[in-house]
This record gives C-alpha cells, structure tokens and sequence, in this order.
C-alpha cells in the first residue's frame, strides 16, 4: 500500500460526500409531487393520469407491469435481432434461454452478461434495448426511493406518489441529461460512438485483427450513473474503449456512486433534517471504507506461492497495468457496495481474502450506497430492524423519524432481509450438488465453489459482477440466474412499497424524551452493527467453505 494510492481512496471519499448534498437536494426537487406541464403532456399521451395519486397497491402494481413489459419487448429485440436494423455485423438472434436470462437481468438492473457484447449483440439490440433497460430500471429504483420517502415525511396519507409520474420525471430531468453531458465528455476522452462496423487491422507482425466498435460512449454513461454495470465489451471497464484513461477511471467511480448518496440527502430534507440523512451516509461509507482497506491489503500482500518462487510485489494478475492495485481494489469496492457490477480487473482474479470483500458487499444487500434507489431502500429497511432492536434493548418505543415501528413493518423488514440468503444459499446449495450446477466452475475446490457463490450472490443482489471462472451461458445457469434475479429485485420492492405504504398513513409524533436519538456516532455504530451481523454473519459458513477455504489452501502453497 502507497500514499498515493489512500490519497486516491481518500480523495473519492471526499468528493462522495461533497457531491452527496447538491445531488440530494436536486433529486429532491423531482421528489415532489406535482409534474411539470411537459411530463403532464408526456402522460396524457400515455394515458396516465398525472394528478392521481397511488396507494402502495397500485404503485407495485404498476412497477410490475411496466417492467414484465419491458422485459417481454426485449426478449424480442433479443431473438429477433437478424432480421431488425443497424446490425452491420449481421450477428444472429440469441438463444432462447440466453435471451430470457438477460431480458430479465436488464429489467432488474442487474446485467448479469452470459455473453461477449461486441460479438453478440447488434447496434440495434445495444440501443434500443440494452440502454433503455439501463435507463428504466435505474428510474424504477429511485422511483421506490422517493415512494418509501414518502411513507416517512407523509402523516395519515393513503397514498405513496405516482409509479408513472416518478420514472417519467426521474428519467426525462436527471438520468437522460446527465447521461448526454458524461457520454460527451467520455467521447472527448477517447471512448468510441460510432454506428460503423467493426474493422479490420493489421498487427505489427502481420496477422489480421478485428477492432469492435460501435455506440459504446452513450452506454457507458448510464451504465455508471444508473448503476447497471452491463459493459459494451465482454471486458467491461477493463477495455480501454470503455476506460481508456485514469481520469475517466476516476469519474465512472464518481458516477456510480453519486446519485445513492444523495439520495440520503434527499431523505433528510423530506423528513425536515439533514442529519438524519447524514447519519445514514455516514454508516454506509464507514463500511465502504473498510471494505476498500481490505481489498487494498489483500492485494497489495500478493501471493505467498509467488512469493515463494521470488516474485515480490503485490497480485497484479487480471488487473489493467495502468490503474494499478490501489485504483483496482478502488473500483471493486464500489462496483459491488452499489449494484453496479462493472468491472477494471476481474474479480476471480483477486486473492481469495480480496476477492470475499466484493463477495460480503454484495451480500449485505449493496446497502452501502448499493443501486440508485435500492441501496438507501435496502438501507432504510436495516434502520428499521436496528431502531427496533434499540427500543428492545433499552425499552423505549421503537420509532423512526417520528414514525412507530409496529409488528407490520418488522414483519415486512424480516421477509425484505430473508430474501437474499433464502436465494442465495440455496440455488448455491442446488448447483453445488446437481451435474448441471458442477459443470459451470472452471476450478474445482473452494475456488471453484467461490465461483457459484459468486454467481448467485451477484444475482440476486442485482449486481451483475461475475467471478469470470464459472461457465454460466448454459440453460441451468440461465434459468437459475434469471429466477435469482426476479426475487432479488421484486422480492425487496413489493415489501419495501407495504412498508411505505403502512407508514405514510401513520401520523408523525414529535420526537420527545422516549424517542431514540437516530443522528448521532451510538446510531451510526448500531445501524453499522446490525447490518453486519444479521446482514453478513449468515453467509459465514458459505464464505468459510469458500473464499476463507481458499485463502488457507493458498497461504499452505497448494494448487489447484
């Protein structure tokens, strides 16, 4: 570990929490409830009903049309991509289960990719499919973020906003524009946006290359901001197309990170304080910070069985020599503390120690920033299980920011949390076992078994970052992953929505002497508490059979 490589760290921090504000404040203004004439116009034409408000019913309701929707429409763009437009390399429609595994993954704002993008997927598919799913996902997101706001600033309220009016306002003012202005400046900074084929090259010693190229820029930028993480390139932000340089390295970390933390913001002017908000950004980025630490020391280490062959220095295997070891366990920290799942090094690469980081990140439920949207819900759902387990331990009424928490909220707090480890242990369980599931692995072993754990962790956290070992393009992995995915991603929001909706129609109590103060250094460190033992102690035995296992084997110098 360096100097320059903790300024780095420490100056992302920084800006993090700089940005977090501005950011908050302005999403903020696309929280309240009254759409602007051009959005009315836009939902007139839709047929929506700008000024009716939704119950949670109908709020999920809607979510969940609009997505089965939207996932129906690109299975089709999908397998029927040889016969549609700009598809100068004529590539052939996807297999049906390949198809529906990443139809659902787009839609869930996972893009978990069982494919090579450049080779796989037409101009066509790319943009009208794979970058409108990027866009509306991310908007669904944060559409529940400002739903489950709602449920805390409103006081005997029936209803949690408008599914319609959310995505469309979230999309139009804040996921487009920025998106225009960062896929600009990725240009200028070499990333390609062009709609010509790919082209051929000669190499220096003379044999011939193909250069893929194609609308990699405007997929680029929503892919961070929107926190999806599906790479134009099967190598993602380890191509130099989608990274060609340090500085854009730098702003593709920013963008992923900068609207989840100001959501927290975002709910703190809602709720009428600040530090509510802060509190909460506070106790995500305590964990982001040690989980950065761990990888950036497990790297730096290297490998004992290198090391005992004489090669010094840290792992530098399947890392980009121009970022480095301190910008790579940068990048993986914050990929899988958001949902985003980009990658600038890949993660079945790292040591076993450095590679169970982005593992646990995954598996607290990415709360720690986590999606646009899902993280701070995700994270509001453990405030809600701590603030009870406070009133508990010194027994005051458990309430947050003015709002009782009764039996309903911890029932629907409890099925929210149960859903990871319910999926995740057990499709990792069904693969470990079944032929299908054992042919995926690459390496046998604890590794191989990081390999699978890996795989449904990332779906069902919606990450979409793969330990790039595992064989996952076969109809098993892509059903499985597909049904992972679905639960991860609706399996939080249905409860999440009953939870606001229960909520917005309480009435909001004044904070008095038997409230538990939610602002200060004790909450922070509680919150931080639960989170990591109900949230990660029930993956340990899996991480002992797995990564732990394999940090053993390799400190013992076995090979596998």
């Amino acid at each position: 570990m360096t100097l320059a490589g903790w300024t780095m760290i420490l100056a992302f921090v920084a800006l993090i929490i700089a940005l977090a504000k501005p950011a908050g404040l302005l999403m903020y203004r696309l929280y309240a409830p009254d759409p602007l004439p051009v959005e009315r116009g836009l939902l007139r034409l839709a047929g929506v009903d700008a000024a009716l408000e939704q119950g949670w019913v109908g709020f999920s309701a809607a979510l969940l049309i609009f997505n089965l929707g939207g996932a129906a429409l690109l299975f089709a763009i999908l397998k029927l991509q040889a016969i549609l437009p700009l598809n100068p390399m004529h590539v052939a429609g996807l297999d049906t289960w390949l198809a529906f595994n990443t139809a659902v993954s787009f839609v869930t704002n996972t893009n978990w990719q069982n494919y090579a993008g450049e080779t796989t997927m037409s101009y066509f598919s790319q943009m009208a499919g794979l970058v409108v799913q990027n866009f509306l996902s991310a908007a669904t997101g944060i559409a529940v973020a400002f739903a489950f706001i709602r449920g805390f600033s409103r006081s005997g309220a029936a209803t949690i906003g408008n599914f319609w009016v959310d995505i469309t306002r979230v999309t139009l003012w804040l996921l487009l524009p920025a998106s225009i202005v960062l896929a600009v400046a990725y240009v200028a900074a070499g990333v390609p946006q062009t709609l010509i084929p790919s082209v051929q090259a000669t190499t220096l010693e003379g044999a011939s290359q193909t250069i893929a190229l194609g609308p990699v820029a405007s997929q680029l930028a929503i892919k961070m901001l929107g926190t999806n993480g599906g790479g134009y390139f099967n190598a993602n932000s380890a191509h130099p197309f989608e990274n060609p340089t340090a500085v854009v390295n730098f702003v593709q970390m920013l963008s992923i990170f900068v609207l989840g933390a100001g959501l927290t913001l975002t709910f703190g002017k809602a709720v009428g304080r600040y530090r509510q908000g802060w509190a909460l950004l506070a106790a995500m980025l305590l964990i982001f910070i040690a989980g950065v630490a761990a990888v950036y020391w497990a790297e730096s280490a290297g490998n004992p069985i290198h090391h005992a062959l004489g090669l010094a220095g840290g792992n530098m295997e399947g890392k980009e020599v121009r970022f480095g070891i301190a910008a790579t366990a940068l990048f993986v920290a914050v990929t899988t503390a958001a949902s985003c799942g980009a990658v600038n090094a890949m993660h079945d690469s790292l040591t076993p120690l450095g590679g169970l980081i982005p593992l646990f990140n995954i598996q607290l439920g990415e709360i720690v920033i986590g999606g646009v949207g899902s993280g701070f819900y995700g994270m509001l759902i453990y405030a809600i299980l701590a603030v009870f387990i406070a009133g508990l331990m010194v027994g005051r009424t458990p309430e947050y920011v003015g709002k009782k928490i009764e039996a309903r909220e911890m029932k629907l707090s409890v099925i929210a949390i149960v859903i990871l480890p319910l999926f995740i242990l057990g499709l990792t369980a069904l693969a470990s076992v079944v032929p299908a599931g054992l042919a995926g692995p690459m390496i046998k072993g604890p590794h191989g078994f990081t390999e699978i754990l890996y795989a449904y962790t990332s779906a069902v956290g919606n990450n979409g970052s793969a330990f790039a070992g595992l064989s996952g393009n076969t109809p098993f992995y892509n059903a499985t992953l597909a049904v992972a995915m679905v639960f991860g991603r609706f399996g939080v929001i249905i409860p999440a929505l009953a939870i606001a909706g229960g909520l917005a129609a309480k009435k909001r109590l004044p904070q008095g002497a038997g409230s538990f103060p939610t602002t200060g250094v004790l909450w922070v460190g509680l919150l931080v508490a639960v989170i990591v033992i109900v949230g990660g102690l029930t993956f340990l035995p899996a991480l002992a059979l797995g990564p732990i296992a394999d940090h053993f084997q390799v400190a013992a110098g076995h090979l596998l």
